[in-house]
């Protein structure tokens, strides 16, 4: 059944062209791949958020199907262990040798933020459905490039948001559309934790001079980015470094903001703001330490992201319109007007939960269940986080140019005040 399952997927790719402009929906997928036929998996990247995939689809093999196939990673012995855990017959250090594997139908992407783009692109072009951790790319013209691929051969690509697998969101989304907070003008939303001594991201223990191992590819891990000697606190602790990462922005507030976008329907912001420093913890980073954003976006509202990392008291997360307020609760969300008087509520199913997350991807290629976080949403996550970064790193307000789908200074930019239609 194997080899059959693989020669027709191969035959469908040559026959509709997969190299050129293919429209290969979810359900001509579904009809090439029989709604109950084994799903093989390949990993690429497996420490860190890697191995939590590694453990998700451990727990999903059996329940729905799954046979992981081969494991990548940069670092031999992590990529050798990963598959033993997994029995995955396969392990490499080139992650390009999983993409050779004709028999894999989808793969995990978990590596550092600036090779999501790289190997989601690579995946995609070899054939494969991906699961791309957030955020989508580490760049916008990074996303564009993954927007076309995806495009291009018609494969899945699932943005590793996983709250978007919690349907309180997209239920808020119908409320909104139905009036029940009547015109919506803002909303708030928190990602804060109190970090300990060493500030965020950092390794209790790590030396300036500990020994690369002798089984890790730099120059692989490195990529296109800046080329380095080895750091271990590049390698361990990159979400402080901006050639490798956003930091806050791109690693936190990227679970927030895509949550009030699918509430509220948004796509671009017309203007952003970022605001922060390295404030408690200069000892080297060059991304802030806290950090805060607003958006502002064309359907007459803004969004307002607070990302304080030496102190974990938040604030609510709600949604406010003319008529009334949508808080959001460990159950699901309320709207109430401004007496107290409950409009509306909802008590969500599913969750902020990675196996939920790839299940979905799975009955998404199995049957056309729509993907909780398609590449449309992970471009407009990544369009916002980075233009807050920016903003941040020139002091300045930077807008969005739809035309040329590009950040720009907003005073460059004529600025309409006036909403437009949802």
């Amino acid at each position: 059944m194997t080899n059959k399952l693989n020669v027709n997927r191969r035959n469908f790719l040559q026959a509709a062209g997969a190299t050129a402009a293919v429209s290969w929906t979810a359900k001509s997928y579904a009809n090439i791949l029989g709604a109950n036929d084994r799903l093989r998996i390949g990993f690429i990247g497996v420490g860190g958020m890697g191995s939590g995939h590694v453990a998700a689809i451990n727990s999903l093999k059996e329940k729905n199907n799954l046979e992981p196939v081969a494991v990548a990673d940069c670092w031999t012995t992590r990529a050798e262990s990963a598959a033993k855990t997994l029995n995955a017959p396969n392990a490499y250090q080139d992650f390009r040798k999983v993409l050779d594997h004709k028999d894999i139908d989808y793969v995990t992407v978990a590596t550092p933020e600036h090779q999501h783009s790289k190997m989601t692109v690579a995946a995609l072009k070899s054939g494969k459905a991906v699961y791309c951790e957030k955020p989508m790319t580490h760049t916008i013209p990074q996303a564009l490039e993954v927007i076309a691929a995806q495009k291009e051969t018609g494969l899945p690509v699932q943005v590793g948001v996983q709250a978007m697998s919690d349907d309180s969101y997209s239920s808020a989304a119908k409320a909104i559309e139905e009036g029940v907070l009547g015109q919506v003008v803002q909303a708030q939303i928190e990602y804060v934790r109190r970090y300990g001594e060493q500030g965020p991201w950092r390794v209790p223990g790590l030396k300036d001079d500990e020994a690369q191992p002798k089984d890790l590819d730099w120059k692989a891990w490195l990529g296109d980015a800046p080329k380095t000697d080895w750091n271990p606190h590049h390698y361990h602790e990159w979400r402080n470094y901006r050639a490798y990462s956003g930091g806050i922005c791109t690693d936190l507030f990227i679970h927030r903001i895509t949550r009030i976008m699918k509430a509220c329907k948004l796509l671009y912001p017309r203007r952003v703001v970022g605001m922060g420093g390295i404030w408690q913890w200069p000892d080297g980073r060059d991304l802030p330490d806290n950090f805060e954003m607003i958006c502002e976006y064309p359907r007459g509202m803004t969004v307002y992201v607070l990302g304080t990392m030496s102190n974990r008291v938040g604030i609510d997360h709600v949604i406010r319109g003319y008529r009334g307020t949508m808080y959001f609760t460990g159950t699901g969300w309320v709207a109430k007007d401004k007496d107290d008087k409950v409009l509306a509520e909802h008590t969500k199913t599913g969750g902020e939960d990675i196996h939920l997350h790839h299940t979905n991807l799975q009955n998404h290629i199995r049957n056309g269940e729509e993907l909780n976080c398609p590449v449309d949403l992970g471009l407009a996550g990544v369009v916002a986080v980075n233009m807050a970064n920016e903003s941040w790193r020139t002091g300045q307000m930077m807008a969005w140019d739809r035309e040329n789908k590009k950040m720009v200074p907003a005073h460059t930019q004529e600025q309409n005040f006036y909403p437009e239609e949802v």
